[in-house]
């Protein structure tokens, strides 16, 4: 699929801020990928599509967690974590996207998992480190994305972590794994 009809695609089940948010992750995993030698053409498809569901009402994405296989208990954690495995669903349904690399990067660009390839690695970093974000550590990560990934990431799941917790705010446990893989299996070059 092209980028402008995936555009056109997907301006239409967002809001314009949303949108905004969508082309900075777009233009950051295309820097990423050229940085990291990475599908250029992937990493612009699933950052396009990697916020699809975001306002999909909380019912429908439950349905769609139930009935699709994905893990039962996303639902006992916060519900902006649904829209990542609904989305990865509905790019293929309702836009034909069927390269599962491009589903997983979507997949798991909020939770992250063990073993993320190196497409899931930079949408979920470009997710959080893209020019409209602003909030603090987010300069520091972009720092250590220009130099590490493996680094950057832990860096960004640390934050987040970190953020949940003194938001008093339960931490699915993917999260805590992929941080723990990151650290056992880190790049350090």
């Amino acid at each position: 699929m092209e980028s402008e009809k995936a555009l056109e695609l997907v301006k239409k089940q967002l809001t314009d801020h949303r949108y905004q948010h969508t082309l900075g992750v777009m233009e950051t995993a295309i820097s990423l990928a050229k940085l990291y030698d990475a599908d250029e053409k992937k990493a612009e498809l699933a950052a396009i599509f990697h916020d699809y569901a975001k306002f999909r009402p909380k019912e429908e994405m439950k349905e769609i967690i139930l009935s699709q296989g994905f893990p039962r208990d996303l639902l006992d954690y916060n519900a902006e974590l649904w829209h990542a495995p609904v989305g990865s669903y509905l790019v293929e349904k309702e836009a034909g996207v069927t390269d599962p690399e491009i589903l997983a990067a979507i997949r798991f660009h909020t939770s992250g998992r063990p073993g993320m390839t190196l497409l899931e690695k930079i949408i979920y970093l470009a997710d959080y480190i893209e020019p409209g974000r602003h909030f603090p550590g987010v300069d520091e990560v972009r720092e250590l994305a220009r130099k590490n990934l493996d680094l950057a990431l832990i860096k960004s799941i640390q934050n987040t972590i970190i953020f949940l917790l003194k938001k008093n705010q339960t931490v699915y446990p993917d999260t805590f794994y992929t941080y723990n893989d990151l650290l056992k299996n880190r790049r350090i070059d």
